[in-house]
């Protein structure tokens, strides 16, 4: 929406400089996208007169003037042959800037001293449609008295700004000049003013010429008005003013005004030639099958039996609310028109719009659902328009069918809420100033919404919250202070979200980078992951409408992600790194329309000293900053996506939460990686479940701790888990820590046999530790050891 500043100022007398009063309007609700002055580009012009005209002397198409522009004469040379003695002319003097861009110096031409320039229409940026009186091709006469050497920004009405409002759907009465007006009366706390309307006095009664019905409820309101003996001419110079700094172009007297009444209310307007309206009837019903219309823009349009239409007794005549029929118009032989006032149904307008492609100024405000009590005055104010500009003479009476006219809604105050609402402490008084300059009254405690205001208290439950977002847009919401909304909870992390939080800085600062990938891939990292044909994770949901075969379904496992990740690194010559990824998976369930949908924690890894042990310390130290106990690892033979002798399924206690492992060399091979590359899939919600609290303090021990090393031998098969799981199970809670620090295969040693090292610390927390109670923690340590073949190495 364009507006004219000067405009808004005659219903709301703020005064503030255009910068202010963008800021301000944007506060309020109204946001000022951009601002524009034709006088920016305007500069050292001013209101001459033409005191004689004389030939130039070596120049037959050029003549010299003397030009009185109030302090001083000047002679200027000029080709235009335009002129005559006393004319009232724009004078560019020395250094002038002009709209076309041109610069003006003082100059010769022909060897005639000419100081300054006279200008055309075009050079100023106007047309002839700006001023229909001015030469195109000649220079432009004034066709009003000014004073000599008044700046012509101001004399031709350039001083003006056009600003341009992002209006929100919900507010269809802000498509307009006095709805901007009133907010603008609102923002600056001056009072705003309507212009007063009514119908002119007129001849006869348009009741006899005319018969309006509405055959269909997607019209809620049809007012009409007549005029005869039609003057079609120009409009004034102040109307044209306004419509070109709101973006509409003048063309004549009746269709400007339509147009202006249009910028005022935000009320679309049409103007029909009564003597193509057969029968002298208007019937505004849906379309028939097979009708067809030519619109003003010259295309013979097809309609269908969903389309609203303006008919007369045969054909329809125009497309309601969104463009006439080809002989609708005014033409200079137009002697009777009738001015329709309508509102019609905003999904129906929209809906006929598309159909067609047919997009109007007049449909765009017809499909926010505009306000039918408009009609009425809209169409006095049409009548007294063409009364003032004697643009014909005014039929007495009117039409107006509003079958179901539209309430104002009441809504019960309370003051008291809305600072609960707001977190404020405005007086009730204030609330009431505030209402008021919203054009809402409060009387016996009760809000009167008026009808324009359709978007507030639609619902009895948000009603309150509707009229406290008024209140504190007009107050300010600078002004708001930063607290709480009394009676709402307190808006914070839940605590899977902290849980997640915890782990993602865990894992960033243990040196991972964190992706982030598509939820959707291709069928064919299935084979790449090396996934057996018979396994459940090949059964996806299938993306009903993919964008191609590569994101055409959901991922049952989200390593297919890291591994496409890892490779494109590893083919960027990237030598180390470290990922990870909050990755969300689908599984699709027997009977269900969604699928479960856990999240999983997905690590990977490659280059120096990123193996195996890498990742698995990753993972010891991530669950014990999360304070879990009892994770073990158990070796994994599946193979498939993992090295069969390199994989380990991660438990808590009974519970398996994920794998990790060197990916199989077949899956490396399938993605071009000449790297060892390890990967870990940790269920999220079941590491979460296995917290059981928070990290409790532990004073510093009293009693020294005793530290005793062992070697045993064992099978191969018998995993440092297995034996691990054994030691802790010992020494009835004088065990404080054991740890694996050596293996060892080769002389001395079995063939299948292994030598593993531990080193033991024991502590008594109630008393010192004697030599005696420690050699029969290791005794018992060692018997427990024999019951699964692994024996002291000797």
């Amino acid at each position: 929406m364009n507006a004219s500043v000067n405009w808004l100022k005659e219903y709301a007398p703020f005064d503030c400089d255009i910068h202010r009063f963008s800021e301000d309007m944007t506060m309020v609700g109204q946001k000022v996208e951009t601002f524009k002055t034709e006088s920016d580009k305007c500069k050292n012009v001013v209101v001459g007169k033409v005191l004689s005209i004389s030939e130039h002397p070596h120049a037959d198409k050029l003549v010299v003037c003397q030009i009185d522009i109030g302090n001083e004469t000047l002679q200027i040379c000029t080709g235009a042959h335009n002129l005559k003695v006393g004319d009232l002319i724009p004078v560019a003097l020395d250094g002038s800037i002009l709209p076309c861009g041109k610069e003006i110096h003082n100059g010769e031409l022909r060897g005639v001293a000419s100081n300054g320039m006279l200008c055309s229409i075009g050079e100023l940026g106007f047309t002839t449609h700006d001023f229909p009186n001015a030469v195109e091709d000649g220079i432009m006469v004034l066709d009003e008295e000014y004073p000599l050497g008044t700046d012509i920004v101001k004399a031709l009405g350039m001083d003006d700004y056009s600003v341009e409002f992002e209006i929100t759907p919900n507010r269809p009465d802000c498509l307009s000049i006095l709805g901007l007006a009133r907010e603008a009366g609102a923002a600056f706390n001056v009072p705003f003013t309507a212009p007063e309307t009514h119908f002119p006095e007129g001849e006869g009664d348009i009741k006899d010429l005319l018969k309006v019905t509405i055959h269909d409820n997607h019209c809620q309101r049809y007012s009409a008005g007549m005029i005869k003996n039609v003057r079609v001419k120009p409009s004034p110079k102040w109307m044209r003013e306004r419509l070109r700094m709101c973006g509409v172009r003048p063309i004549n007297n009746i269709v400007d005004i339509t147009n202006y009444v249009m910028l005022l209310y935000g009320h679309p307007m049409h103007a029909f030639d009564y003597k193509y309206v057969n029968g002298n009837e208007i019937n505004i019903r849906m379309a028939k099958s097979g009708e067809e219309i030519m619109t003003l823009d010259g295309v013979q349009r097809k309609l269908s039996e969903k389309m609203l239409v303006i008919a007369d007794e045969k054909d329809p005549i125009a497309v309601a609310g969104v463009m006439g029929g080809e002989y609708s118009g005014v033409y200079e032989d137009t002697n009777m028109v009738v001015f329709e006032s309508a509102c019609f149904d905003g999904p129906c307008v929209r809906a006929t719009s598309r159909m067609l492609n047919l997009r109007t100024e007049a449909s765009g405000k017809y499909e926010k659902g505009l306000n039918p009590d408009n009609c009425l005055s809209a169409l006095q104010m049409a009548l007294m328009l063409v009364k003032q500009l004697d643009a014909g003479d005014i039929i007495g009476g009117y039409i107006d069918n509003y079958p179901c006219p539209r309430t104002e809604r009441k809504v019960e105050f309370d003051f008291e809420r809305v600072n609960k609402i707001l977190g404020t402490d405005i007086s009730k008084e204030e609330m009431i100033r505030i209402l008021a300059c919203l054009n809402m009254k409060v009387e016996n405690n009760i809000i009167t919404v008026p009808t324009s205001r359709y978007d507030i208290a639609k619902d009895k439950v948000t009603e309150m919250n509707d009229i406290a977002e008024e209140i504190a847009r007009v107050y300010g919401y600078n002004k708001l202070p930063s607290t709480i909304m009394k009676g709402v909870a307190v808006a914070k992390p839940t605590e899977i979200q902290r849980f997640t939080k915890k782990v993602v800085n865990a894992l960033l600062g243990y040196g991972f980078y964190e992706i982030e990938t598509f939820s959707f891939y291709s069928p064919k990292n299935f084979d790449l992951l090396n996934i057996p044909a018979d396994s459940w994770l090949r059964k996806p949901v299938v993306i009903s409408n993919p964008l191609g075969e590569d994101t055409s379904i959901m991922r049952t496992t989200a390593v297919a992600s890291m591994m496409e990740v890892i490779t494109r690194n590893f083919n960027s010559r990237v030598p180390s790194l470290a990922l990870f990824e909050n990755a969300k998976e689908y599984w699709p369930i027997d009977g269900e329309d969604l699928p479960k949908e856990p999240e999983k924690f997905i690590l990977g890894c490659y280059g120096t000293e990123k193996d195996f042990f890498f990742l698995k310390g990753v993972i010891e130290k991530l669950v014990w900053s999360l304070d879990i106990k009892d994770l073990r690892f158990v070796r994994n033979t599946d193979g498939g996506t993992y090295h069969p002798g390199r994989c380990a399924d991660i438990y808590i206690g009974d519970i398996k939460i994920g794998v990790m492992g060197e990916v199989h060399p077949i899956v490396l091979s399938n993605y071009g990686v000449k790297t060892k590359v390890c990967i870990a899939d940790i269920n999220s919600e079941l590491l979460f479940n296995s917290i059981e609290g928070v990290h409790q303090y532990v004073s510093l021990a009293r009693f020294p701790a005793l530290t005793r090393d062992i070697a045993v031998v064992c099978d191969e098969k018998v995993t440092n888990g297995e034996i691990m799981d054994v030691i802790k199970s010992s020494c009835n809670g004088k065990l404080e820590s054991v740890k694996l620090f050596d293996i060892y295969r080769g002389s001395h040693i079995e063939d299948g046999k292994k030598s593993m090292a531990y080193s033991i610390v024991l502590r008594d927390k109630e008393a010192t530790l004697t030599d005696k109670i420690a050699d029969a923690c290791i005794e018992e340590i060692l018997n427990n050891l024999s019951k699964i073949n692994v024996f002291l190495r000797r």
